[in-house]
């Protein structure tokens, strides 16, 4: 008696009747199967550990500029005794003084630190771009893997630096001031029109971005067209979670304790949310339709026939006794049979 078919459930026919509810769960299951948030993790650490050496770089490009300008220096110097009087006043002044001397040595030692870091953290979203994709690379020459690593950084390096300046540029205040430097006067009215305006911005330059990493930095270059639907959703995606963001950092800086730790734990779940983001949306842009590919059956393995060779020895005594007396009862019996019938 063959078993009652399996009746589908509410997701399954679901799935079947919403083909965006089918596709969100394949992403779905393909982020988890991965590891996705073992991978974000991992980027998350790199990301916070990329930020120490690039702020020594940051403050040893600030001394070599100090150290070029006398009078701004002294300017910035006077400024802080007027503002904060006391110890604390004399241990900033001392400490930019510092900075200034030991420039050269900072950013050396920031520089190679950055390297260190960037390196880590682009093998590491490489490889779990990669692994969004399912992509089995064999082991490559390690120095050709880090010349590619490093010219992936620098090149992800540059489209940060034109996406920032981009973002920037998408600010009202700031488009402003370019267009009055181009010449282009700010008529009444024109404020609304440039706050839509740069809001689209980012957002294409967001799109244009992520499109790029889930294209482009797995070790085995996929199709840009899905990749552009993906950046798509993480772009607008990205841009609601800068919103939100923006609104806890106002929230949480007003007092002491938030003034110190609500920016570090905001940059935490910044980039831990941004590397979930990132890598959900390659898993979506993997799993599309036209990305699936047909999973191989492997062939059955070869038929063994065994043949089983025993001796016949015929039957035993017992059973010749018994095959004789079950024959003489069933002729006696017969044989009345026919005699009754005649």
């Amino acid at each position: 008696m063959t078993e009652p078919a399996k009746k589908p459930s509410r997701l399954d026919r679901l799935r079947a009747r919403y083909h965006w509810l089918d596709h969100a769960v394949r992403a779905g299951q393909r982020y988890q199967n991965v590891k996705g948030d073992f991978y974000a993790a991992g980027i998350t650490y790199f990301t916070i550990f990329a930020m120490f050496p690039l702020l020594m770089v940051g403050f040893a490009a600030a001394g070599f500029a100090l150290a070029s300008r006398p009078h701004l220096l002294a300017e910035i110097e006077s400024r802080i005794k007027a503002t904060i009087s006391g110890d604390f006043g004399e241990q900033l002044i001392g400490l930019i003084d510092s900075a200034v001397q030991s420039r050269t040595s900072v950013g050396v030692i920031g520089l190679a630190a950055a390297a260190w870091a960037g390196l880590g953290w682009i093998a590491n979203l490489r490889e779990a771009l990669s692994q969004m994709w399912e992509q089995r690379c064999q082991q490559q020459n390690f120095v050709r893997t880090k010349l590619s690593d490093v010219l992936v950084l620098l090149s992800l390096f540059v489209a940060i630096v034109l996406t920032i300046a981009l973002t920037a540029l998408a600010d009202p205040s700031v488009m402003t001031k370019v267009l009055q430097w181009i010449g282009i006067p700010h008529p009444d009215g024109l404020g609304g029109v440039l706050r839509i305006v740069s809001l689209v911005v980012s957002w294409a330059v967001s799109w244009m971005l992520f499109s790029w990493i889930i294209a482009r930095l797995p070790r085995e270059t996929v199709s840009f067209r899905s990749s552009l639907r993906a950046g798509l959703m993480a772009g607008v995606a990205f841009e609601v979670f800068k919103l939100v963001g923006s609104i806890y950092l106002r929230s949480v800086v007003h007092g002491p304790a938030g003034a110190t730790f609500g920016p570090v734990l905001g940059l935490m779940v910044f980039a831990y949310i941004t590397a979930r983001l990132v890598l959900f949306a390659t898993a979506w842009a993997a799993t599309s339709r036209d990305n699936l590919r047909p999973e191989l059956v492997p062939a059955p393995g070869p038929a063994l026939i065994t043949t089983r060779v025993g001796s016949d020895d015929g039957l035993s005594a017992r059973q010749t006794v018994a095959a004789m007396a079950v024959g003489a009862v069933s002729a006696i019996g017969l044989s009345r049979f026919w005699r009754k019938r005649e």
